[in-house]
């Protein structure tokens, strides 16, 4: 079995980028297709889950393989998402740091358009790209894609359902003679249609080997909940983690918007993403998680393509996705570089009956999460108070008379009778669910 890139056919000069990168030795993915890619003719089909190496899988023998004496553009990559397209070349540059002469550009989506076309007037042999942002400079004829000879399709599982019409357009307009690369998590029936409307008929097909990319780690458990307690029963999960990072993701933007504003509330540290924002507030809050600043991430499906944060502990579906290839690309957030991770999905009981539908048809286990009871959520939400008591910052706007004649209240009050006293009326106020004794029992502890 091979274990070294020299094994599979790669130079010295981009061994050595590897080197600087701390990577030594291929993962499944690599070690199947960099070959395949360097020495093969064909197109290429690779099935592989998200956080396996699939950047360098294509990058490294596309790299080696360019021509650099050649002006016009060799190689384009799609990518669905910005952050996803930035990620891809910024790996690529880094891949590359031993062989400046190599020109890569980025045409992603979501910044001006004016500074991409000057750049695209110099020579440029590989280009990285959204879909909506290409089709947009292949319309204005500022783009030549006519010398193309290698052509990639990244998450093409997530492309093909939300960028279709793109891609279509993108695929008919580059060269027939090109060869095609095609990377999914997932073989749903458009990328199989896909495949046999755009791909040659000989098309070589490699499935990783899921045993080494670290996602049999990821532990998948639901909980079942009633509406009204859905938010809770988040809060207590996510309370019970403080410290851990994670992303939690909705259907829709609206959700996303009001999860996070819950979160603020509560004063968890935090953030939205999704693709209303403008591209300047993605860019900060994806800084701020990758950066540790936040340590939660509330999106949408296509916002969190490309988010390859090391460590993150778990993944919330506060919504049940709607496809299989959807719940791939999200528990596949966690659990990356051979660490452990959780997939927790929160369901209302009509949803259990999917359950054995993912389970079927992703080859995976459930197990059932236990939720927590009344008292449980109730002691958690009194927690909560306190942290939000403790986080808030002084009224400067309040007078100092006031101030003064408050602070003679309390003046006869140790620390722990005013805490006690504060606590009493606090559970006076909010507490449904739990028993008289027990609030009785917790305020004899103070």
């Amino acid at each position: 079995m091979l274990k070294q890139f020299s094994d599979l056919g790669i130079h010295e000069s981009f061994q050595q980028s590897l080197s600087d990168l701390s990577i030594s030795k291929p993962t499944d993915v690599q070690e199947k297709t960099i070959p395949v890619v360097l020495n093969k003719k064909e197109d290429l089909v690779v099935l592989a889950k998200t956080g396996t190496g699939k950047t360098a899988a294509f990058g490294l023998p596309l790299l080696q393989l360019t021509d650099t004496n050649e002006v016009n553009i060799q190689t384009l990559i799609l990518a669905p998402t910005r952050e996803l397209g930035q990620q891809i070349f910024t790996n690529l540059h880094a891949l590359a740091a031993e062989n400046p002469e190599i020109k890569i550009a980025s045409i992603c989506g979501g910044t001006p358009i004016k500074p991409q076309i000057e750049l695209l007037k110099d020579p440029t042999q590989i280009v990285v790209a959204t879909p909506g942002r290409l089709v947009d400079l292949l319309k204005r004829e500022v783009i030549n894609l006519n010398h193309l000879k290698h052509f990639v399709l990244d998450e093409a599982d997530e492309m093909i359902t939300a960028l279709k019409v793109e891609v279509d357009y993108i695929i008919k307009v580059i060269p027939k003679n090109r060869r095609t690369f095609l990377f999914t998590a997932t073989m749903p029936g458009t990328i199989k249609q896909l495949i046999q409307n755009y791909m040659s008929k000989h098309v070589i097909q490699i499935e990783a080997n899921m045993e080494t990319t670290g996602h049999q780690d990821i532990d998948h458990q639901y909980v079942v909940v009633e509406p009204i307690e859905k938010l809770d029963v988040l809060l207590h999960f996510l309370n019970s983690r403080a410290g851990k990072r994670g992303i939690i993701f909705c259907k829709t933007k609206a959700a996303v918007n009001k999860l996070a504003k819950n979160l603020a509330i509560n004063k968890f540290s935090s953030g939205a993403l999704h693709g209303s924002l403008s591209q300047g507030i993605r860019d900060r809050i994806m800084g701020q998680f990758r950066e540790g600043h936040i340590d939660i991430l509330v999106a949408t499906d296509l916002a969190a393509r490309g988010i390859d944060v090391k460590e993150l502990s778990y993944v919330v579906n506060y919504h049940l996705p709607d496809t299989y290839e959807a719940y791939v690309h999200r528990s596949g957030r966690t659990a990356r570089a051979g660490a452990k991770g959780l997939s927790l999905t929160i369901l209302q009981e009509e949803e259990v009956i999917d359950i054995a539908d993912f389970e079927n048809e992703l080859g995976i286990t459930f197990k059932i999460f236990k939720k927590a009871d009344a008292q449980s959520i109730e002691e958690n939400n009194t927690l909560l108070w306190a942290k939000k008591i403790f986080k808030t910052k002084p009224n400067r706007e309040v007078s100092e008379d006031l101030k003064s004649q408050i602070k003679t209240i309390f003046h006869h009050l140790t620390k722990e009778e005013l805490v006690d006293k504060i606590l009493a009326h606090y559970l006076t106020e909010n507490t449904t669910v739990l028993p008289k004794e027990t609030v009785s029992k917790k305020r004899k502890k103070h």
